[in-house]
Parts: C-alpha cells; structure tokens; sequence
C-alpha cells in the first residue's frame, strides 16, 4: 500500500530520526553515541525507559536549527515514499532551543522552510509537546513557545515522554496556555497507564484527540464515550506491539475500537525505532484484521477531518483521498 494516499497524525521528528541520520550527524560532530546502536546499526534498548534514553541520547546530536532542517527533509522525503501526502510531527522546544522563544522561533523557522520546499508533495504541521517526565513546571516553556508562534505551521500542543508520571491535571497551566493561544489539543495517554489516563485527559486537559488511546478498550463504558463524542485515537500498532503494549498484532485492539464507533487512525510513532513504515502498518492490518481499500480509506479519511489544519487544507486532502 505504499502508493495510497495516507495521513499521518503522530509522529515524533527526532523519533523519525534513521540511525544512518544520526551517526551521520554525530561522525560531523565528532560525538561518540555508538552505545545506542546494536551489531547491525538499528537502535538498540531492552524496554520503554532504555527506548526514552536512547531516544534523548540519539536527539543530543540533533542540535541546531540547520539540523532539524535537514531531519525535516529526511522524514518528509521518507513519508512521501510510502504515501503519506499530511503529516503533523510532535517537537519540543526543550530540545529545539531551550525552551527559550527566540531560540525556538529560529527553529521553526528552519523547519517551516525545509518543510514548504517540500510541498508539492507532501504536507506538515507541527504539535508543540511538552515532555511529560520533565515535570509540570517545565511544561509552562513549551506552551508560551507554542503560544508565541502558533500560525500556519504550529497549529497545536500536546504532551508526550513517560505516562507513568504524574497526572494529566498537573500540566493543566500549559494546555489551558496553548488553548487560550488558539492551538488544538491532543495527549499521549491509554498506552502504558490504563483506561483512566484516557479519560484524565479528556476531563482535565479537554483535549479533542488522544495519542494512542488503545487501553480505553478496557472499559467500555470509555469506549461508547469517545465512540459518541468523537475523540480521535492517533493508533500506532507497529509501536505498541514492539515496546510489548501488546504481545502481537492480532491481540492489538484496534480493530475492535473501530467496529465499535470509535474513529481511529494509523500512525508509525518513532518509525526506524520500531522497524516500521505507514506502508508496512496498513500491510499488516490487510494482513491481520482484512482491512480492504474502503476501510484504508475511511481510516485515512477519518485523520484528515480530525487534522489540526486549516479548512482550505483539509478539503483538498479530503478530495484527493475520496478520488482514490
């Protein structure tokens, strides 16, 4: 499936990063991060807290505005090669700049570039993330970042790193921050903690779209209430399956969610982390679940009207998919 069009609406830029990227870059700044790479120069972890060091130790080299430009090219011209036509990428300005605005606004400003070089072909806009395990106070710089150059390329907040810290509440400041700003809202939430994070999120942050969302299967009273409202689950199977959320794909839930209302979409996630691709993902559901065309479609339907883009956008990608 690597020439249907696809959306894409979770994918972290750093986590995109191939190895050959990042030892690329590492070799120009003479940094030694051989440690993250096993004997055949994939990224190299044993569970979810060595997969965040790798992942903070591979994105160390990735420190400039030039940088992320060029990674911008690279996961873009990736993208393109199995389909994707919109992408919406999660950055950090704890990684890009600081924190600090006018730092972060250099970066934007060098993404934004790389990324309308490559238009034509394929779209991106950015989700401004504030890192979970970093702590509440941490997360106020990312939201006035956001705040401060929210517009035609950052178009929305969210919060990634480990679920397991804290309460979704506790970073209430920052999302009411962004939502004040004029950006959209998702969370990570429902991959490593239960179904309670899920609903966490959507009572206290109010976020319209949840970043995995697939342990809502475990409480179907949550289920019928995202299936009703609406709330948009950015899946990521390939992910899921090889961190050990679930043992396999066929024990991944997803295509329950689905038949059962609740609009989901697919996404990679950090793709070379987990061997993956948007082609290999919908492979593997035709494979898996006998996903056919219509339900590709729909699927990638559902993610461009739940897009944090503008209308104008939104209508064109919905054309091009419904021509398909």
């Amino acid at each position: 499936m690597s020439q249907s069009p696809k959306i894409e609406l979770h994918l972290h830029l750093e986590g995109a990063a191939s190895p050959s990227f990042v030892r690329g870059l590492a070799a120009e700044k003479k940094a030694d991060i051989s440690g993250i790479f096993d004997a055949q120069g994939h990224y190299k972890y044993a569970d979810f807290n060595a997969f965040l060091n790798v992942y903070e130790v591979a994105t160390s080299v990735i420190n400039t505005p030039q940088d992320y430009a060029r990674l911008t090219t690279a996961v873009l011209e990736e993208c393109a090669a199995h389909g994707v036509i919109y992408a919406e990428t999660f950055l950090s300005p704890d990684f890009c700049g600081g924190g600090d605005v006018g730092a972060w606004r250099e970066y934007v400003a060098a993404m934004q570039e790389a990324a309308l070089a490559l238009r034509d072909t394929i779209e991106l806009r950015a989700i401004v993330t504030c890192i979970r395990h970093f702590g509440p106070e941490k997360a106020r710089a990312p939201a006035l970042c956001a705040a401060e150059t929210v517009g035609d390329f950052v178009t929305g907040f969210g919060i990634a790193g480990d679920e397991k810290t804290l309460e979704p509440r506790d970073y209430a400041w920052a999302f009411d921050c962004a939502r004040e700003a004029g950006l959209r809202l998702t969370a990570h939430a429902g991959e490593w903690r239960g179904p309670e994070s899920v609903r966490a999120c959507l009572d206290d942050l109010h976020v319209e779209r949840i970043g995995h969302g697939v342990r809502a299967i475990e409480d179907p009273a949550l289920v019928e209430r995202l299936a009703e409202d609406g709330i948009v689950l950015e899946v990521c199977p390939g992910s899921n399956v090889a961190l050990g959320v679930y043992p396999n794909w066929r024990s991944h839930p997803i295509e329950t969610l689905r038949a059962r209302g609740v609009p989901v979409t697919v996404s990679t996630d950090d793709p070379p982390f987990f061997h993956t691709t948007m082609s290999h993902e919908f492979d593997r559901l035709a494979d898996t679940f006998g996903w056919d065309d219509t339900v590709v479609r729909e699927v990638n339907l559902t993610a461009a009207r739940a897009a944090f883009c503008d209308e104008t956008t939104r209508q064109a990608l919905i054309k091009r998919l419904e021509s398909q």
